[in-house]
């Protein structure tokens, strides 16, 4: 099976130049953890991603309303995607390496395509459950999840070097 039989079409995105408050407002009416930072200028061309965790974190720090704050200040500016013809196993990889939970889909021009995350992968291997011929296993959903939830080791706030 390929990324994109599973992929989602309908992807919400914003731009570097979106003010905070505005893509926490697209975060809860889409329910979403993270959205592609796409080109300004109206583009499908991703720029980045941005997470509701970036959001605060960014606020935090710099102590000032989300209407002040910019997305390209708080997102991470490489996003790492993968493409329609790659298969589940790949974009699972890619998860698990990273420690990502969501990849957006590209084109082969670089443009958005579709967004597909973890919990796709979970569900799909959930529907497959008891299939002789699976394409992706719910073990491998689990080690990607415990991958992905290891600590990252940032330096302490405040800490002395």
């Amino acid at each position: 099976m390929r990324v994109q039989e599973l992929m989602r079409e309908d992807v919400v995105v914003c731009t570097p130049n979106d003010n905070l408050r505005d893509v926490a407002r697209k975060l809860w009416d889409h329910d979403c953890g993270a959205l592609p930072v796409c080109e300004s200028d109206g583009g499908r061309r991703i720029v980045g991603m941005i997470t509701d965790r970036d959001i605060c974190m960014h606020a935090c720090f710099e102590d000032r309303p989300l209407s002040q704050l910019w997305a390209r200040n708080a997102m991470t500016p490489e996003a790492l995607t993968c493409g329609p013809d790659d298969s589940l196993a790949d974009a699972e990889r890619i998860m698990r390496e990273a420690q990502v939970r969501r990849l957006p889909v590209q084109d082969g021009s670089g443009n958005l395509v579709g967004f597909i995350s973890l919990a796709d992968l979970a569900e799909e291997a959930g529907r497959e459950r008891g299939w002789s011929r699976r394409q992706i296993e719910e073990a491998e959903i689990g080690d990607t999840l415990t991958a992905i939830c290891e600590p990252h080791h940032h330096g302490q706030v405040g800490a002395q070097a």
